[in-house]
């Protein structure tokens, strides 16, 4: 209940990925013994609440959410930089998560960037994503993993244009419409961590997450939500103020925002005044 309100109240036009989600985790949690641990790759483009959906879902689990020493958050920029290093970089992730579950079983853990991820590394944690009672003597099978990727979103933003293009309802959109082009496109994708992944090969990924694009009224939303955070009234001309300086694709009709929420923040400070 708490993580449906949560969804609720600060994650906007994204139904498929709140509805997945939460019967994901619901049915996870609710399992006394699972059979492998969760594992969720969230994809869309930046700003649609990827991040910020994972980072609900880690506090449900750990309420000091990012802060918690049982939630891992890995940057493939920052912790796998480089190419020569991926032998390297599989040993010390299978030693880092071995001992994470080691203290905590229901570790969860956050893998950001992933369409940046060099491909090859995120194969090393697969022995502990896949049906095993232990690996080692250590079960995983409570555990989260979340991945993060832009990876797809092209994929996503057009079949939501079509959608549209067709007159058809955003909430009519079904996770069947985008599931299978989604673990396809993603699969192929040279430039995603999960290219040819043996993850995807051998069906650990749970459910892979799509997140579509934001139209302008959720825009809106998102800055309403950031307003009232700050302890403002919410003045309406400069909703629309801030949402009018966004920009949106298509160049004709202009739907989508092409940076999701991502920039209402910086864009808010302006209009503090």
């Amino acid at each position: 209940a708490a993580l449906k309100a949560q969804l609720d109240n600060r994650l906007f036009g994204q139904h498929l990925a709140k509805d997945v989600v939460l019967k994901a985790v619901l049915g996870f949690s609710n399992n006394p013994s699972p059979k492998k641990p969760l594992m969720l790759s969230l994809h869309g483009w930046a700003g649609t609440g990827k991040n910020f959906l994972s980072q609900i879902l880690a506090e449900q689990v750990h309420p000091a959410g990012l802060r918690s020493k049982f939630v891992h958050l890995f940057l493939a920029t920052l912790h796998f930089p480089h190419h020569d290093q991926v032998k390297l970089y599989k040993e010390q992730l299978q030693n880092w998560i071995r001992g994470n579950v080691s203290a905590c079983p229901s570790s969860v853990f956050i893998f950001d960037e992933m369409d940046k991820m060099h491909p090859g590394v995120i194969d090393a944690i697969k022995p502990f994503l896949d049906y095993y009672e232990e690996v080692d003597g250590v079960s995983y099978r409570k555990a989260i993993f979340i991945f993060l990727s832009n990876a797809g979103g092209d994929l996503i933003n057009k079949a939501a244009l079509d959608f549209w293009s067709s007159g058809k309802r955003r909430e009519d959109i079904q996770l069947k419409d985008l599931e299978p082009l989604l673990s396809v496109g993603v699969f192929n994708n040279k430039n995603s961590g999960l290219w040819h992944s043996s993850i995807i090969d051998r069906n650990l990924i749970d459910y892979f997450v799509p997140f579509l694009p934001l139209e302008q009224r959720h825009v809106k939303m998102c800055v309403r939500a950031e307003m009232t955070a700050r302890g403002y009234a919410v003045d309406e001309e400069i909703v629309q103020a801030v949402a009018d300086e966004m920009t949106y694709f298509p160049k004709e009709q202009k739907i989508y925002s092409d940076k999701g929420c991502k920039t209402v923040q910086a864009k808010l400070d302006i209009h503090e005044d």
